[in-house]
């Protein structure tokens, strides 16, 4: 009853949440290579910044993911500030660092920031127009 309720959209959308947060918590771990570390505000942490801000910024997007796998109306309102701190985190980043020095890297920042924008402000946007489906 509950899926059908948020549909196999906001369904697949939750799990990719779950898994970027499950990403994130595990930053400090270093699994993606030696200069893996959570980007807060532009710039790439590292050391204990980083082991504090990924599994912190990790479980938020695991309870907003819980959210919006459970309908909850808080998951709207978490939507709009994470999508928010995500456009100023790309052009802070932007801003912060050097500009691609390959065109394949210049390509997957445009997607990668395509997409983020794309995902989160489109989240947001779905949870607002169905928030009298939201408890």
């Amino acid at each position: 009853m509950e899926e059908s309720k948020r549909g196999p959209l906001l369904t697949t959308i939750a799990i990719l949440f779950a898994i970027v947060a499950i990403s994130d918590i595990l930053k400090p771990l270093k699994l993606e290579g030696t200069t893996t570390g959570l980007v807060f505000f532009g710039v790439r942490q590292s050391g204990t910044a980083n082991a504090i801000l990924g599994p912190m910024l990790g479980l938020i997007l695991l309870a907003y993911a819980a959210g919006i796998w459970m309908m909850r109306r808080y998951a709207m309102v978490v939507g709009w500030i994470y999508a928010i701190y995500v456009a100023i985190n790309l052009i802070l980043f932007v801003m912060r660092n050097p500009p691609a020095q390959t065109q394949g890297e210049m390509i997957f920042g445009i997607v990668y920031m395509i997409l983020a924008l794309t995902i989160t402000f489109g989240t947001a946007i779905i949870l607002t127009r169905r928030r009298e489906q939201l408890a």
